[in-house]
C-alpha cells in the first residue's frame, strides 16, 4: 500500500484465509508485465466496472487515475461508455471490447480478436485476458462477502 494508507479491507479481510491469501497473491498479476499501466488499467476498471464491483474499481480509479492520465471522460467511459468511445485509442478500444466480450460470452468475438492482435502481440493478450479472468474472482470475493467502500475509493459516475 502506499504511504499512510492502511491494507485494503480486502486484503485484511482475505488474510483470514492464509491458502486463499496466499494464492490470490501468488496469481495476483501485481507485478509489471508485457501491457503498459494504462493499458492494466483500461482492463482491471473496465473488468470490474463491468462486474458491479465499486469497491474494486474505486480503488484502482483512486490509485492509478492520475498515474495513467485518466480524465473525466476516460473514468466516465470506462464504467458507461461503449468499447468505440472516442477517449480511447484504437488499441484502447480493442482492450475495452477484449473485456466486454469476455464479460458478455466468456468468449472473444471475431471481430475483437482481429482487433486485439492487430495491435498486441501474444504475451500482452495473454495478460489482457489473465486479468480479466484475475478480477473477476476479485470483483466475486468483494461483491460476495459486501466489502464496505474505502473511504477514499472512488464511486461510479452517476
Amino acid at each position: 500500500m502506499p504511504p499512510g494508507l492502511e491494507p485494503l479491507v480486502l486484503f485484511r479481510t482475505m488474510a483470514r484465509s492464509p491458502h486463499v491469501f496466499t494464492k490470490m497473491f501468488a496469481g495476483g498479476l501485481l507485478d509489471k508485465g508485457p501491457l503498459s499501466l494504462r493499458q492494466r488499467e483500461i482492463v482491471i476498471d473496465r473488468t470490474t466496472a463491468r462486474l458491479g464491483c465499486e469497491y474494486e474499481w474505486g480503488v484502482h480509479v483512486a490509485l492509478f487515475a492520475e498515474k495513467v492520465a485518466f480524465g473525466p471522460a476516460e473514468i466516465t467511459a470506462i464504467v458507461k461508455g461503449p468499447a468505440d468511445a472516442s477517449c480511447w485509442t484504437a488499441d484502447e478500444q480493442a482492450l475495452v471490447a477484449l473485456v466486454d466480450d469476455l464479460v458478455d460470452r466468456r468468449t472473444i468475438g471475431e471481430r475483437t480478436w482481429q482487433s486485439v492482435s492487430a495491435h498486441f502481440d501474444e504475451a500482452q493478450i495473454l495478460e489482457a485476458i489473465a486479468l480479466v479472468g484475475y478480477y473477476h474472482t476479485i470483483s466475486f470475493l468483494c461483491n460476495g462477502l459486501a466489502l464496505p467502500l474505502e473511504s477514499y475509493g472512488a464511486r461510479f459516475p452517476a
